[in-house]
């Protein structure tokens, strides 16, 4: 059983988008929003690197946004609408969306 006690993170899988371009010319106002969530402690985002012959992976971009706690998390979340909006409108392959404990942070 996790301790919601715990740092928590949560993250953002976004997948391929039909439109890269499009997706990249967009991202930093995504991130501006993350930005405004209460109580976020730290912001990370990745660009996935591609397979060895150079043809994309399954994810294309991760974002984490790191909280104090579970509640902390939740409470953001709670306010996350246009956060959540903005990314359906331009994850246009897709996105998975989870809570996780940090379990370690080296």
């Amino acid at each position: 059983m996790t301790e919601q006690g715990q740092p928590t993170k949560i993250t953002f899988v976004y997948s391929n988008p039909t439109d890269p371009d499009a997706f990249e010319a967009a991202y930093p106002d995504q991130l501006a929003l993350a930005r405004k969530l209460p109580g976020l402690t730290r912001l990370q985002t990745a660009k996935v690197w591609p397979k060895e012959d150079g043809s994309p992976t399954p994810a294309y971009r991760l974002l984490d946004l790191y909280f104090a706690d579970y509640a902390a998390a939740s409470a953001a979340a709670a306010e996350a609408g246009p956060l959540v909006g903005a990314t359906i409108e331009h994850a246009t392959g897709g996105v998975a969306i989870a809570f996780a404990e940090v379990l370690e942070d080296v």
